[in-house]
């Protein structure tokens, strides 16, 4: 029994009845269904009950899954990583929460220019990815959608900022330590066998 699955569900349940509901006693009941999926949520990760919750009360509306974007560029066969400080130092690619009033390719590139220095342009859509089925560690509150979107850099330089305090390019065979909460390795390596094979096919689920 996965619990983290059935605890998501449960919240999205919640989610969408106190969007939905008009009725005090019905609000009262996905009020507490809330609670015992952040209860089940914060006992099967990191994460304290209260901040669940926290992140629950800034969510709205029918819920539907976040999407998490990343910038896949390489130069001489070697792939662009930052150093995740909020991870104890390990690397993932460029990428971040698309927000709100951004197309899909407007967020990688805002977050490609903050975490990196580098100015770039996306090329294609490597992937779409459920987090979920993509051996991501730890399990993560929400349901996650991850595109990874081929980039070439276009000008700037590295440059190490608040979130990320270091930037490098590493040969796909010797990667450092991944944040896998982000990428994986398995995922870097199928990058760079589509781009060199010239894939233009985009993988997904």
């Amino acid at each position: 029994m996965d619990w983290m699955v059935i605890a998501r569900e449960l919240q999205a349940i919640g989610q969408a009845g106190l969007h939905f509901s008009k009725d005090r006693f019905d609000t009262e009941r996905y009020q507490r269904i809330n609670r015992l999926a952040a209860e089940i949520l914060s006992a099967h990760s990191n994460l304290p009950v209260e901040v669940v919750l926290a992140w629950n009360a800034r969510e709205f509306g029918y819920p539907t899954p976040k999407v998490d974007v990343r910038a896949v560029v390489f130069q001489q066969g070697k792939v662009l990583l930052i150093r995740e400080d909020a991870d104890e130092g390990r690397w993932a690619l460029p990428g971040g929460w698309a927000d709100v009033n951004e197309s899909p390719t407007e967020a990688v590139m805002r977050e490609l220019q903050e975490e990196t220095g580098f100015a770039g342009r996306a090329m294609g859509l490597l992937a779409v990815l459920d987090r979920e089925k993509q051996r991501h560690e730890p399990p993560f509150p929400y349901h996650v959608y991850k595109l990874f979107f081929r980039c070439e850099i276009t000008g700037g330089s590295p440059t190490p900022n608040p979130e990320s305090s270091a930037v490098s390019f590493f040969d796909t065979h010797n990667l450092p330590q991944l944040s896998v909460s982000r990428v994986t390795k398995e995922q870097i390596r199928r990058f760079a066998r589509k781009i060199q094979e010239g894939d233009r096919t985009t993988d997904f689920d």
